[in-house]
């Protein structure tokens, strides 16, 4: 089988390009050879992603993020100290990709036409060299929006997909490590949601937030990048009856590749890919055992979370560049899984989803 596409569902590539200062059309040796002997954040100089390499990949859809948290004065996760703050941040996000637009690195998905052209044109037959990556956009933790109206803002300048909540605390729903349902200004964000018929992201919900999430909201239903409690026990990952309420509702979920969610008992900065034994195949093994929960393979993804804020000190070690993504599939085939299946797995699971989401 030749190289099957890839869509990753979830990818920081504006936090790369405006926080991490990495311009993403240099090949990663460049990006990574800038970056020797920085140590302002603890994944320099370890970067997997450029555009280059996703055309190497032939990941020509993505998922790529806005990101702004709002911090609280007794909040000590890193983020910004207002929501107005966290707003603006994400707006010069959202230029940076419209100027990866202009210079024909990138191309919005905003419609079920617009992913058909795409997708016409990266299975053309010709090479990848000068393709566009289509992209829908979506905003991980909805602390930036100032108020609820401001979603209504950000879908028309192109927003599909919202995760209400990140880490700790939010403004509107609580993430990992927390605790605690939606609050008033969270149900009123899902209602808003429903209105314009974008995607809920249930990632980084906790428990609480994550089942009334599901109680109410009514439109379509994603988890981009979470892995199976069943392998590391820990709240950021998604138990067994979560992952099958997923399924009920024709939810696709994201297999992500950063090593603490694949190998339990990981230690930032201490542990190390190999010593860890963390490779590809606990991708393949996590997508095993979504599809098994399933009884087949309609609902397993791809959502790497490649490059957010951790790169090759802390992901498979068999994997150098985003584009490794691809040794998967020899994997798949192995544990009896077919063309058709991988091909699914791959990006046609995410594709159908899009049809009928956008």
């Amino acid at each position: 089988m030749s190289k099957p596409l890839i869509a990753d569902i979830h990818l920081d590539l504006s936090m790369n390009a405006l926080e991490w200062n990495r311009d993403l059309r240099e090949p990663v040796t460049e990006i990574n050879r800038r970056e020797a002997g920085m140590t302002d954040k603890p994944d320099r100089g370890n970067a997997t992603i450029s555009f280059e390499e996703l055309r190497k990949g032939n990941i020509g859809l993505v998922v790529a993020t806005q990101i702004g948290r709002y911090v609280a004065p007794d909040n000590p996760l890193p983020g910004w100290h207002s929501p107005e703050q966290a707003w603006a941040q994400t707006q010069g996000q959202l230029a940076w990709y419209k100027a990866m637009e202009e210079s024909g690195y990138m191309t919005m998905i905003r419609t079920k036409e617009e992913l058909t052209n795409h997708l016409a044109l990266w299975n053309n037959g010709e090479t990848n060299g000068e393709k566009p990556v289509g992209y829908l956009l979506s905003i991980e933790g909805a602390d930036s929006f100032v108020t609820v109206g401001h979603l209504e803002r950000a879908y028309q300048y192109g927003l599909r997909a919202v995760g209400p909540a990140h880490y700790g605390l939010g403004r509107y729903a609580n993430g990992t490590d927390s605790s605690g349902r939606l609050n008033e200004r969270g149900q009123a964000l899902l209602k808003k949601m429903d209105e314009l018929r974008m995607i809920l992201d249930v990632t980084h919900l906790n428990d609480d937030a994550f089942w009334h999430a599901l109680e109410i909201y009514k439109g379509p239903v994603w988890a981009s990048h979470n892995n199976c409690r069943a392998f590391v026990n820990h709240n950021r990952q998604f138990s067994d009856e979560m992952i099958k309420a997923l399924i009920e509702r024709n939810a696709v979920i994201g297999i992500a590749l950063d090593a603490w969610m694949m190998v339990a008992g990981w230690v930032r900065g201490v542990s190390t890919p190999e010593n860890m034994h963390c490779n590809l195949e606990i991708m393949a093994t996590n997508i095993d055992h979504i599809c098994q929960l399933a009884g087949n393979t309609r609902y397993a993804a791809i959502g790497s979370d490649l490059d957010g804020a951790f790169g090759t000190e802390q992901c498979p070690y068999d994997l150098k560049t985003i584009a490794d993504i691809q040794k998967v599939s020899a994997m798949l085939k192995k544990r009896g899984y077919t063309d058709q299946d991988i091909e699914g797995i791959f990006s046609g699971n995410v594709i159908n989803f899009m049809r009928l989401a956008l």
